[in-house]
């Protein structure tokens, strides 16, 4: 394999572990260790390495190796409150614009979520790439795509987090539960409830790991003790009363 072509797959393979959680926030990893998994030199995986310094996943440590890099929950809570000021308007537009084929669009990417969820090869980065495509047809529908590429690149901090509540939760219902009633509200036009319920929604990961974002946890953080305050924040948003219990 070429070193170019050696470099591009250690970059791929360690960048989905990252964002999939294989490789989780904080992990230390020594360069010789890479070389010998992959059965690449030194020097295309020290260029991979590089290249996922300079997103953000990885950070360089003298004498040790690399380590992926820690979460930071202010930026999170920062790009979930960002994301709800958009798709709120997103939503909104769609909802007046959207045609039935618009509509059926979503309905398949809905119902994709629930034959996967009563599937025995149920994978949670399937479920991650429907529930995100569910989101990215409302943005592409209204002419706003570059609102949806916005928030993936993210991926440092939010797509990590993200995956993390997917991972640790395992509350996939919920979650489909919650786009069904965003779905209702968008066919329906009832307008004063969406940003409710999308607030609601987005905030869902911080809301179903208020116990141990701090605790089990924690380590992921570089801020971890400024996560309380921002949890008071989130567990104030009450149940939209849409919502099925």
């Amino acid at each position: 394999m070429r070193a170019k072509d050696a470099a591009d797959h250690v970059y791929a393979s360690l960048r989905k572990e990252i964002l999939g959680l294989d490789i989780v926030p904080g992990q230390l990893m020594r360069e010789q260790d890479i070389c010998e998994r992959f059965e690449a030199s030194r020097t295309p995986v020290h260029v991979a390495l590089e290249r996922l310094c300079d997103t953000g996943l990885l950070e360089f440590v003298p004498y040790k190796g690399v380590r992926a890099t820690l979460l930071k929950f202010s930026h999170i809570y920062q790009i979930i409150l960002m994301r709800t000021v958009l798709e709120t308007k997103v939503l909104i537009d769609f909802s007046r614009k959207a045609d039935p084929f618009a509509l059926e669009r979503c309905h398949h990417s809905l119902r994709n979520q629930g034959i996967l969820l009563a599937s025995d090869q149920f994978e949670p980065a399937a479920f991650y790439a429907l529930d995100s495509q569910l989101h990215q047809t409302w943005f592409d529908e209204v002419g706003f795509p570059l609102f949806w590429d916005a928030i993936q690149d993210s991926e440092v901090y939010y797509t990590r987090f993200r995956m993390l509540d997917i991972v640790e939760m395992h509350n996939f219902k919920e979650i489909v539960q919650e786009h069904a009633a965003l779905l209702s509200l968008l066919e329906s036009q009832q307008y004063d409830y969406i940003e409710r319920v999308l607030t609601y929604h987005l905030f869902g990961g911080i809301r179903r790991m208020q116990h141990v974002l701090q605790s089990d946890l924690g380590s992921y953080f570089s801020d971890a003790q400024n996560i309380g305050s921002y949890l008071d924040r989130v567990l104030s948003f009450e149940r939209p009363d849409c919502l099925s219990e």
